[in-house]
């Protein structure tokens, strides 16, 4: 990580996961975070809809230029690099890793714009749909709004002990009648 923003963000998501993978949403307090909170956003994980922002803070809507709110995250990105994202997406939530990632945008002027995002699960319960969180900071404070967002690096945060269970069950093919029912974690 190498904004600022994003280094408390995920040191502050740190000490509230303690021992756990990732903490609960209502353990996340904005007053908490409140200088950041023009750069964090909530995801749905929801493939079909693009990963649609359930809030996003007031400094990424203006820099895509409209309230981002139920609009697809995926679809932000260019057509060459949207299926990367939402691999990135699905293993944060799906294996509760964090993940940082360098993107390059356009803004308006046709100038390239260089921005950090940070993605943070949130544990899993029962009987509630699947969210995440994430900062999308931009290392020039001078752009407008940005478009054409592309992937230029990205890395998972975590323990390499983690095992990849939930997507490695999905992968698993019925054998002799034998069926794996992905369950609750």
């Amino acid at each position: 990580m190498k904004h600022p923003s994003s280094l408390e963000f995920f040191a502050y998501w740190d000490r509230k996961r303690g021992e756990a993978r990732a903490p609960d949403r209502s353990e996340i307090e904005p007053g908490a975070v409140r200088e950041l909170l023009g750069d964090i956003f909530v995801l749905s994980y929801d493939s079909a809809a693009g990963y649609p922002f359930r809030v996003a803070g007031t400094r990424v809507c203006a820099l895509l230029g409209c309230d981002l709110k139920h609009r697809s995250f995926s679809a932000l990105f260019s057509a060459d690099t949207r299926r990367e994202i939402e691999d990135i997406i699905a293993v944060v939530s799906e294996e509760m890793l964090a993940a940082v990632a360098g993107i390059t945008a356009v803004s308006q002027d046709g100038r390239p714009a260089h921005l950090e995002l940070l993605l943070l699960p949130f544990n899993t319960r029962a009987h509630s749909p699947l969210s995440l969180t994430g900062l999308l900071a931009p290392f020039e404070n001078d752009h407008r709004q940005l478009s054409d967002f592309k992937l230029t690096s990205w890395r998972y945060i975590g323990h390499q002990t983690q095992k990849f269970v939930p997507r490695a069950l999905r992968k698993l093919a019925v054998a002799r009648g034998f069926m794996v029912y992905e369950g609750l974690r």
